[in-house]
């Protein structure tokens, strides 16, 4: 079976075979454009978990600013949580410190939602842009007041 049909119904083959290949320095039997589009995946994966990071982080931050009754361990923990995540991931894979700004923003369209849904509140009630900084979000003395 040719690799790019292979790639196509059956990718834990196709990957198996593909790393004996390149193992074996048989680049040209290799599927190079398959593996380009596949190593590329694994970088835009890496962006997707700083952002799911972020988002979550930012719901609890927005949910602790705007429902301050109902602050709890939880959200705290779940802050703590996700900062030692994110600094973590950072630290596995530091180019990903260029596309911060870019990825608060991002996760921070999302997370006004996630907040709406969790807190029930209306969308007026959050900022339309992130109020807080990447390095603000990240510092463990950093605590939303209203």
């Amino acid at each position: 079976m040719a690799a790019s049909q292979l790639y196509d119904q059956d990718f834990y083959a196709w990957a198996n075979e593909q790393a004996a290949l390149l193992r074996a320095g048989k680049l040209s039997e290799a599927d190079i454009e398959h593996i380009a589009e596949e190593v590329e995946s694994l970088g835009k994966t890496e962006k997707r978990e700083l952002v799911s990071r972020l988002i979550v982080l930012m719901v609890h931050l927005l949910k602790w600013r705007f429902q301050p009754s109902l602050r709890g361990r939880s959200w705290k923990l779940s802050v703590d949580e996700q900062r030692i995540a994110i600094d973590a991931h950072l630290a596995d894979n530091p180019s990903l410190k260029t596309v911060v700004t870019e990825a608060t923003a991002l996760a921070y369209r999302q997370a006004r939602i996630g907040a709406q849904r969790e807190t029930d509140l209306d969308a007026s009630v959050f900022p339309a842009q992130c109020p807080w900084t990447f390095d603000e979000m990240m510092a463990e003395d950093f605590w939303p007041e209203g």
